[in-house]
C-alpha cells in the first residue's frame, strides 16, 4: 500500500479512531447485540480467535505474508526460554548500543559495561522493544546471531508456522532487507505458544519494570509499548511492532468474564501509532459481545 493510499485510508477513518487516552473508554457492546462483522478495523490483515478453543472468529487476509517488525521478538524470547539458564550473566557491549542507534530502533537504553541477566534482558526486549537487548540475547544464545536465527526458524517449523521466515532476531530490515515475514494465521500460532510459557506471560502483562542500580549495572525503567495494557480492561499481552514497511502492528490477548481472545492486526497504517490499538479494541469489543 503506497503512502498516499495509506493516508487516504487513515483520513477516511479518523472519525472512528480513538486517541490513545480514550482507549479505556471504548464501550463494550451489550451481549444481546448481534453484529455480523466488526467495524472500524483498520489493518491490511488480521485475525481474532478464541484462545481457549482455537476457533476463528474473524479474519482478513489471514494467509498474507507481510513484514511483522518487532513482533519477531516473541520468537526471540521463545528460543531463549527454551534454552533456559535465565540467571546467565550477559555483559552489555558497545556493539549492542551502536546497533540500536544505527538502525534507529527501539532501545532499552542499555549502558555498555553493565552486566544483566538473561531474565532482565528479556524484560528489556519485550517491554520497551529493545533491539539492543535482542542483539545481546541472540549473540549469547546463538552462539552467533545467524545460528540463533536458524533456531528461530526451526522452532517456527515445529509449531506449524508454514508461512513464516525469520531473517533476523528483531524484525528490523538488517542485514538483508525486509525479508522477515509471517501471516496472521502463523502469528496466532506463535502467540498462543508463547503465552503458555509462564515467564513470557508474566513479562508481557507488566505495565513496566524498574531495575534498581547495583554494583553490576545502572538503574533502568522499561515501559511496555503495548498501550492496551493500560487502556483496555482485561489485556494480558502481548507485543507491538513497527517499521515503515510493516506499518504499525499488534499481537494482543485479553480476558473478560472467563473468556480469552487473541488477535493480531498487521499494517494498521504507518502514520498513526494509536490506530492499531483502536483496531484491536474494536475487535475485542466485538468478540466479547458475541
Amino acid at each position: 500500500m503506497g503512502v498516499a493510499l495509506r493516508l487516504a485510508v487513515a483520513a477516511a477513518i479518523t472519525v472512528c479512531a480513538l486517541p490513545a487516552a480514550e482507549l479505556a473508554a471504548v464501550p463494550t457492546a451489550h451481549a444481546s447485540v448481534r453484529v455480523a462483522q466488526p467495524s472500524d478495523v483498520v489493518a491490511m490483515a488480521g485475525e481474532l480467535v478464541n484462545a481457549a478453543t482455537g476457533s476463528r472468529m474473524w479474519s482478513r487476509d489471514r494467509n498474507s505474508e507481510l513484514p511483522i517488525a518487532s513482533i519477531t521478538k516473541v520468537m526471540t524470547a521463545m528460543v531463549v526460554l527454551s534454552e533456559g539458564n535465565l540467571n546467565r550473566k550477559i555483559r552489555v557491549t558497545e556493539a549492542a548500543e551502536e546497533y540500536a542507534q544505527e538502525n534507529s530502533a527501539g532501545s532499552a537504553d542499555l549502558h555498555p559495561g553493565d552486566v544483566l541477566t538473561a531474565w532482565q534482558l528479556l524484560q528489556a526486549m519485550l517491554l520497551p522493544s529493545g533491539a539492543d537487548a535482542a542483539y545481546l540475547l541472540a549473540r549469547a544464545y546463538g552462539p552467533d546471531w545467524r545460528a540463533f536465527v536458524r533456531k528461530m526458524n526451526a522452532m517456527a517449523r515445529r509449531l506449524g508456522m508454514t508461512q513464516t521466515h525469520f531473517a533476523n532476531f528483531d524484525g528490523l530490515p538488517w542485514p538483508t532487507g525486509y525479508s522477515t515475514y509471517s501471516t496472521p494465521r502463523d502469528l496466532i500460532i506463535m502467540g498462543k505458544a508463547a503465552m503458555k510459557r509462564p515467564v513470557f506471560r508474566r513479562i508481557v502483562a507488566e505495565r513496566g519494570r524498574r531495575i534498581a542500580a547495583t554494583a553490576k549495572h545502572h538503574k533502568y525503567y522499561w515501559k511496555n509499548t503495548n498501550l492496551l495494557i493500560d487502556r483496555y480492561r482485561g489485556t494480558i499481552g502481548i507485543k507491538t511492532g513497527f517499521t515503515l514497511a510493516a506499518g504499525y502492528c499488534l499481537l494482543f490477548e485479553a480476558r473478560r468474564h472467563g473468556r480469552t481472545l487473541m488477535g493480531v492486526v498487521l499494517d494498521s497504517t504507518n502514520t498513526d501509532t494509536t490506530m492499531r490499538f483502536t483496531a484491536a479494541a474494536n475487535l475485542l469489543n466485538w468478540g466479547f459481545a458475541r
